[in-house]
């Protein structure tokens, strides 16, 4: 199979896995979405009832309907009698064994007829008694003979207005005594039970009498006019309205929601895909980074789905990460596309799409042009800010717009929005697992990498000194041309520091670290040539033990191209004519560059490295210099596989003469002071 084809099936692998994973995990509750406010004109066409449905009280009213039930209820007590007709026989007997001749016949007599009134009015425990008072219930539902009536409270007796009562009967000295010896307290007992079964039930019952509905809409009758305001009456029956439409949708409905939702995901990643092959094609076929675009569009859809399904803070979210991240390692027009996508995506299943992608949007356009490029850790703490100032002064817009009132606000969500912030200063940390991940070399990395206090950068200045003062010549020419032409200067202008880092093996064997004697004078020219040309793998291999980046070893192995060690391949075509010379012995392994910053550093360091060769640094003599080592280049096809134009060769032409004349324009001889 042809690469191409190969890489045409990965490109469609994974858009098929994009929209796989996105639509597998979205919510598959269908609900009907009709926004409205109680208090709010309504903002659709005249609603007309397609069906008879309830009106449903609502939560408030309901609550309020069963306090007074409750309030009202009466609890259920039982009367029983065979412990008042134990207690007189009790006495009844006790008197005939102990009492008769203490106790006349008459006032006992009078102590049972009592003991039976009191009976039968009922007595009740004090703790049953202070419970009532403490409710205010007067009356209670006595059952007797199995029937329940009401029954005052204040009819019942309490233990202590028993005894009172017996004690009562006779107020003569001898009737009293008599009384006080027949152990009365011993024949006094509650016989009122509180019955918490049948109470429950009528409480229950009582309950479950309220009528959940406070009236009924006929089919085709008129619930509420475009632009009539949405009041407490009108309101309800909206609710009950959509309640009652989401109640009819049935498994087929899920079907259908399921079917759109694939459609809709499957239209905005297509888009996407469809801006990368017009916009970005070079994107498509790096693999890096066409993975890296398709975690940014699978990750934050997910997480959303996660909150809104188990019913979580969807704006604590950090949305403006994932275009944080594309704008730091690829470009702010490929981050706001990604953003615009996952917002789409994610606006499909969210519960007030409108304000969802109002608010995203803004806080994501911002974040991106809060940051043109991450050099320190601080821009992140800005970001962060700015993105919360911008979900704060959007949300405080659009509740203006649409609240009557400040007290109205939803203040909880203002925590959210900090949250989000706090959670969106994780991109830093983030950014090196995705530079791990995907071979990605962000501009914090770029910048720690071209301190020279860099260990390989100390080391090239001090066993290398000449190379280590051509790199820096270098990487200021080629930052002043990636400028000019708009490519990555912070790039270049690395990879230039690094690209000749294998001359620390053998720094004597190259021109700048030279002093009076040459090595190569006493060695053959295919020894020489293979000595120059060995310099890119040694830096390749020190870049491998100094875990330099992907990026910066592109320039490593890039910077001479496919091109040849000409002074040791033209002396030796010279002492050898008519000789086949094997070429490979004098070329370097390549490849070619293949981006616009490795292409400006291949011109960077043949022109840095010629000029030291001018005998005389005049302008006409700089500019042909200029002219024919990239235009030599052009013609050996080094950079047929960039993406570089012949107008960017042309600037980067005049910037290096320009950078040239600077360098090495004549200075001022100073006098010398006469005595």
């Amino acid at each position: 199979m042809k690469p191409a084809t190969k890489q045409r099936l990965f490109i469609a692998t994974v858009f098929v896995a994009v929209v796989t994973t996105i639509s597998f995990f979205l919510p598959r509750e269908k609900a009907v979405n009709i926004d409205f406010t109680e208090g709010k004109p309504w903002r659709y066409e005249q609603l007309t009832a397609p069906f008879d449905f309830a009106v449903t009280k609502s939560e408030d009213a309901l609550e309020r309907e069963r306090a007074q039930v409750l309030a009202a209820q009466r609890p259920y007590y039982a009367k029983e009698y065979a412990i008042g007709v134990a207690a007189v026989d009790s006495f009844s007997a006790f008197y005939n064994r102990e009492l008769h001749y203490i106790v006349s016949t008459r006032l006992q007599q009078k102590i049972t007829d009592q003991l039976q009134k009191i009976y039968s009015n009922g007595i009740i425990s004090s703790n049953d008694l202070s419970r009532l008072n403490a409710d205010s219930i007067g009356t209670i539902m006595l059952i007797e003979q199995h029937r329940a009536k009401p029954f005052k409270v204040e009819e019942l007796y309490t233990v202590q207005q028993a005894y009172e009562s017996l004690m009562s009967i006779d107020t003569t000295h001898w009737g009293r005594y008599a009384l006080r010896n027949s152990n009365l307290n011993d024949y006094i007992v509650p016989n009122i039970r509180y019955d918490a079964i049948k109470s429950e039930a009528a409480r229950r019952e009582a309950l479950n009498a309220i009528s959940p509905n406070s009236g009924v809409v006929l089919k085709g009758q008129k619930i509420i006019g475009s632009g009539e305001m949405v009041d407490e009456e009108i309101y309800q029956a909206l609710v009950s309205y959509r309640n009652e439409l989401n109640k009819r949708i049935d498994e087929q409905g899920i079907q259908m929601t399921l079917i759109g939702q694939v459609l809709l995901v499957v239209l905005l990643i297509g888009a996407f895909v469809m801006y990368l092959i017009n916009y970005r094609r070079s994107y498509l076929y790096e693999r890096n980074k066409l993975l890296f675009l398709a975690t940014q569009l699978v990750i934050f859809p997910l997480a959303a789905a996660g909150i809104v399904t188990n019913g979580g803070a969807l704006m604590i979210i950090p949305f403006a990460m994932a275009p944080v991240m594309v704008s730091v390692f690829l470009d702010a027009r490929t981050a706001f596309m990604t953003h615009l996508v996952i917002t789409l995506v994610c606006s499909i299943f969210v519960p007030d799409p409108f304000v969802f992608v109002l608010l995203q949007l803004t806080a994501g356009i911002a974040a991106i042009y809060s940051l043109t490029e991450l050099t320190e850790r601080s821009q992140i703490f800005r970001v962060a800010l700015v993105a919360i100032l911008s979900y704060c002064f959007v949300y405080f817009g659009y509740e203006l717009i649409n609240k009557s009132s400040l007290i109205a606000f939803n203040r909880g969500i203002f925590a959210h929005f900090l949250l989000n912030g706090v959670l969106l200063l994780f991109t830093y940390p983030l950014m090196l697992l995705y530079e791990k991940l995907f071979r990605f070399t962000s501009d914090v990395t770029l910048m720690e990498l071209s301190n020279f206090n860099i260990k390989l950068l100390r080391q090239l200045s001090e066993e290398a000194p000449g190379t280590f003062q051509h790199s820096i010549q270098v990487s200021n020419l080629a930052a002043a041309a990636a400028n000019k032409i708009g490519a990555s200067s912070l790039l270049v202008r690395t990879g230039a520091m690094y690209h000749d880092i294998g001359k620390i093996e053998n720094p004597i064997f190259f021109t700048e670290n030279q002093g009076t004697t040459n090595p190569h004078a006493c060695l053959p020219y295919e020894k020489s040539a293979q000595i120059i040309i060995n310099h890119v793998n040694a830096g390749l291999r020190l870049a491998e033990k100094h875990h330099l980046p992907e990026a910066i070893k592109d320039f490593i192995r890039t910077h001479h191209g496919c091109s040849k060690a000409k002074y040791f391949y033209i002396s030796y075509k010279n002492e050898h004519p008519g000789e086949e010379v094997d070429e490979s012995l004098f070329t370097y392994p390549g490849p070619a560059p293949h981006s616009m910053e490795t292409a400006i550093l291949m011109m960077a360091d043949a022109v840095e490295a010629a000029s030291r060769s001018l005998p005389e640094y005049t302008e006409e003599k700089i500019a042909n210099l200029v002219d024919r080592i990239i235009d030599g280049q052009v013609s050996e096809g080094n950079y047929a596989a960039c993406p570089i134009t012949f107008k960017d060769i042309s600037d980067i032409k005049a910037v290096f003469k320009e950078k040239l004349r600077t360098m090495y324009h004549a200075r001022i001889s100073y006098p010398e002071l006469k005595k």
